[in-house]
């Protein structure tokens, strides 16, 4: 059963899918059954990998490491997603390989789950409570 903003991604095309509302089916494309993509724990690449939030007054950043992910054709985040902890929210930014990893916008709550997805290495969040 898939899940709320569960991501999904198949093998054969890469193909990546999020789930808008859960449901019973599953997920298949080019024929097969679609990966659930984990979120990674991995401390030895967290330094650039790891979503970094900060927030004041209302206004959010998200900077994908403490030292900024690379961003070259070859290796680079494909997007970052912040995601409110009630689930009501979701801020989502498709970056290009020109520009740096970073995601500003305006929100209520800076109580959220960041997230961002590099094409080599992953999944992984960070959880703002």
């Amino acid at each position: 059963m898939a899940e709320k903003f569960e991501i999904y991604k198949c093998n054969i095309c890469g193909n990546v899918v999020e789930i808008i509302k859960g449901g019973a089916g599953e997920l298949v494309c080019c024929n097969e059954p679609m990966k659930l993509i984990t979120v990674k724990n991995e401390e030895t690449m967290a330094e650039k990998h790891k979503p970094v939030i900060s927030s004041q007054n209302e206004n959010i950043k998200i900077c994908v490491g403490e030292v900024l992910h690379p961003m070259t054709k070859e290796h680079h985040i494909d997007f970052i997603e912040a995601i409110s902890l009630d689930g009501k929210y979701l801020y989502r930014k498709y970056l290009d390989t020109e520009e740096q990893p970073i995601m500003e916008f305006f929100c209520k709550t800076d109580k959220m789950k960041a997230r961002e997805l590099c094409n080599i290495h992953g999944l992984f969040e960070t959880i703002n409570e």
